[in-house]
């Protein structure tokens, strides 16, 4: 086994077995919000502070896909495959459209959300898309905090909500603001479940604050029974994705630590930086691609994220 990869349960055994750890590129300042690009197999992802979106490929390496990006975090795929930014800068949801070659860089954005009862959002940080083909996004206060990764401003809203957009209906709903600041999110493969990590402690010196994964029943009203899943230790769970067995890879100080459905911490797979989020990609969905400070690692899995656009 590599001695990267610790193994706490047996049952992530075969999953990890002859994984490797590998650094592709390095040369960010904080990196964030990997999404995979199956068009061009390519991972595009943000280095927040320096206000631009990289981009690697196995043909290419790394390249600067955009600057003056209005530093944007999360990303995801929409069902029809455009591509969705959480712009901290703009306080918005942003589109880029795909077309036929793809998502291409020098296309135009549009401003999907950038409001709530008529006051700015906080500062969008991570976004999914549900199979109905509503948009789910977390709002905490980071961008807003300083001019680091995004621009200094006085909050409008009175909470940190987790939303919901329906484009259908142009309807924008606060699901919830039991947790005290959402950052990363995810459904599980069935969406019975969403799980929303609370960052709390990441702005706070004094030791207060939650490293927490949260996770609430989905309903057809909304969001039920808030409970906590799992403490995050060391750091942060940051921002994290599920495989098709419904297992939690979610980032960390010291890595990526894998969760069961049920809770159990299965594992870690250490990496050398604080880990900011990680995505599934490759044609197998099996390649789990990692933002870790100023690189970009990969592992290669014996499972499959979820499948997205």
């Amino acid at each position: 086994m590599n001695p990267s990869i610790e193994v706490f349960d047996e049952r992530l055994r075969p999953i990890v077995e002859g994984a490797r750890l590998e650094q592709l590129c390095t040369g960010a300042e904080w990196s964030e919000g990997p999404v995979w690009m199956h068009e061009d197999q390519a991972v595009l992802w943000s280095d927040i502070p320096n206000n631009r979106m990289l981009r690697w490929s196995e043909r290419d390496g790394m390249s600067v896909w955009r600057t003056g990006v209005e530093f944007t975090n999360g990303h995801t795929r929409d069902l029809n495959g455009d591509l969705l930014h959480c712009s901290h800068g703009l306080r918005a949801i942003v589109r880029t459209r795909v077309s036929a070659g793809g998502v291409q860089a020098d296309a135009p954005d549009e401003i999907v959300v950038d409001r709530y009862l008529g006051k700015r959002l906080n500062s969008p940080n991570d976004i999914v898309v549900k199979r109905d083909g509503t948009l789910w996004f977390t709002d905490p206060p980071y961008g807003i905090a300083s001019d680091r990764e995004g621009h200094r401003a006085e909050r409008e809203q009175a909470a940190n909500h987790v939303f919901r957009f329906d484009p259908a209906s142009g309807r924008l709903d606060a699901m919830t603001d039991a947790v005290q600041e959402p950052n990363g999110l995810a459904f599980s493969p069935d969406e019975s479940r969403l799980y929303v990590s609370d960052t709390s402690a990441a702005m706070r010196s004094d030791g207060s604050g939650r490293h927490h994964l949260m996770v609430f029943d989905v309903r057809a009203d909304g969001l039920a029974d808030p409970r906590v899943f799992a403490e995050v230790n060391p750091g942060l769970p940051d921002g994290f994705r599920l495989d098709t067995q419904g297992w939690l890879y979610t980032s960390s100080l010291d890595g990526v630590q894998v969760y069961h459905p049920d809770g159990s911490l299965l594992g870690k797979i250490h990496v050398p930086e604080k880990v900011g989020n990680l995505c599934f990609g490759g044609a197998r969905r099996n390649q789990l691609y990692i933002a870790a400070s100023s690189s970009l690692y990969r592992i290669v899995l014996r499972t499959e994220g979820i499948q997205r656009p």
